[in-house]
């Protein structure tokens, strides 16, 4: 059996909402990128300290020499600490609200195939104790942040979890938790094994055709990770579906329209981007776009060597100070210089927090909606005033 299942947990979004995208990325390579290598790391290490604690107990020097052979990864970032100190202090917590010792399982393959056809994965973190099952994610990565409700990925861990561990523990309730350090989010979600095996029945059909590459396309946020999102041609029917508004001017179209339309230009921005970066990478291979062909970019210049340059100025009497400007760290640098808790317990008076920039995002968004309209609160604030 391959490293990892055709309807993976991380991408049941996707094979969900698009049944047949499954077996058509079969066609495309499972490349992966310099954040997916960073995100591996950094699993490890916080696998090494998770195991320490919980699984497997060893001297310090046994732990420093297992973590100094992650260190010498050239993608380790000093910062993979703290954040790996978060997610094993958020363990910690649960494990000390346990009326006993938890039952502690690391890095656990759950097999979820009574649900989803050869449907298995990778557990970060599993704490049993009483009825209460905990499957905790640890994610890396900060483009966005993820949460555990309705995260069809935590459910199928959870099914698998409870599939190996509920014939020897009578769980009725189980907390899924998703640890993302770098965007400080954590999110908990609760489920009864009731509401988990009722969600896990409705999903057999779509899994079911998904294995067998069968069922309707449909474009979504999903496409994003789809190896096939390039060259699919249900994303270009946004292009046809697009050119229906085509002789409209912006104000003649209703606010129901414009809502309507900026999903669609949305998805139709990231297809033109996706669709570029494949053709550049066709004509590199030796294939051909027809009308299109690679050309290189504009150059920009750098010292081969700035050390040897700088020498050679000041052979030819240019002063050194003059090729060194002083600039003060960023609010980040220092951050990153002192740790997070010194750096809160020392500036915490110096810090202010500017307003984020306005951004428009689907109803469905978690944060607090922003409107100029003045409430009703207000005016009569003021009016005390």
């Amino acid at each position: 059996m391959s490293g990892h299942a055709l309807l993976s947990a991380s991408s049941s979004k996707k094979w969900l909402n698009c049944p047949p995208s499954a077996r058509l990325e079969e066609q495309f390579p499972d490349t992966e990128t310099v954040y997916t290598r960073e995100g591996t790391l950094a699993h490890s290490i916080a696998e090494l300290k998770v195991r320490k604690y919980f699984i497997e107990p060893m001297s310090s020097k046994a732990f420093n020499s297992s973590l100094k052979k992650l260190q010498k990864n050239e993608l380790y970032d000093p910062e993979m600490l703290t954040h790996t100190d978060t997610y094993l202090e958020y363990i910690q917590n649960i494990a000390y609200g346990c009326s006993s010792k938890p039952f502690a399982a690391v890095e656990k393959r759950l097999d979820y195939s009574h649900i989803v056809p050869d449907g298995f994965g990778t557990g970060d973190c599993i704490l049993i104790s009483g009825d209460t099952l905990h499957i905790i994610d640890f994610k890396y990565g900060k483009g966005v942040p993820v949460y555990a409700e309705n995260n069809t990925q935590m459910l199928l861990y959870a099914a698998g979890a409870l599939n190996a561990y509920g014939f020897l523990y009578d769980i009725k309730n189980i907390v899924m938790s998703i640890v993302q350090p770098r965007l400080d989010n954590i999110s908990e979600h609760t489920i009864s094994v009731s509401e988990l095996n009722e969600w896990a029945e409705s999903i057999k059909p779509a899994a079911k055709l998904a294995f067998k590459g069968e069922g309707e396309f449909k474009d979504g946020e999903w496409c994003k990770f789809c190896r096939a999102k390039a060259v699919c041609r249900k994303r270009s029917e946004n292009v046809t579906v697009l050119e229906a508004f085509g002789s409209k001017l912006p104000p003649l179209l209703s606010d129901e329209e414009v809502g309507a339309l900026i999903e669609r230009v949305r998805r139709l921005k990231k297809w033109a981007d996706d669709i570029e970066d494949y053709a550049l990478s066709a004509v590199l291979d030796g294939k051909e776009i027809p009308g299109w062909k690679a050309v290189e970019g504009r150059r920009c210049r750098a010292f081969t060597s700035t050390e040897k340059a700088f020498e050679t100025l000041i052979k030819n009497g240019y002063d050194e100070s003059m090729l060194y400007e002083r600039k003060p760290l960023s609010l980040t640098g220092i951050e990153k210089l002192l740790g997070k808790k010194a750096f809160s317990g020392i500036l915490s008076e110096h810090i202010t927090m500017s307003p984020g920039k306005l951004t428009l995002v689907p109803v469905d968004d978690k944060r607090q909606a922003f409107t100029n309209k003045i409430s009703a609160k207000e005016v009569f604030n003021k009016e005390e005033n």
